[in-house]
């Protein structure tokens, strides 16, 4: 985001406050360390049934990066992410879209 932002209002960006207005209105909670977060994204509708079916689950290898998901959720958390040390971040191809947060296997 740049400084024009606060009185352009660009797409991606209404779209970025949109997703921290809802982070914070459902009370996200993430630990300090040890957390385990699974982006799900959705499908595209133009994906046949069988490509579908076949990319369920799989690894999403593509753009949006993980880190810039994880780096917008945290700063949707917390007023402070420097404290954070450690957590995992997985990408997975899902019907629809949503977020997931566990603790990571020991």
């Amino acid at each position: 985001m740049t400084q024009r932002d606060k009185w352009q209002k660009r797409p991606p960006v209404l779209r970025y406050r949109a997703f921290c207005d809802e982070v914070r209105l459902n009370k996200v909670t993430l630990p300090e360390s040890g957390y385990h977060v699974i982006f799900i994204l959705p499908m595209p509708q133009s994906w046949s049934k069988k490509r579908r079916s076949e990319m369920n689950g799989k690894p999403h290898q593509q753009k949006p990066d993980k880190d810039n998901l994880e780096k917008a959720l945290l700063d949707a958390v917390f007023d402070d992410d420097s404290r954070i040390w450690d957590g995992r971040v997985t990408k997975l191809w899902g019907e629809k879209g949503q977020i997931v947060i566990g603790e990571c296997a020991t």
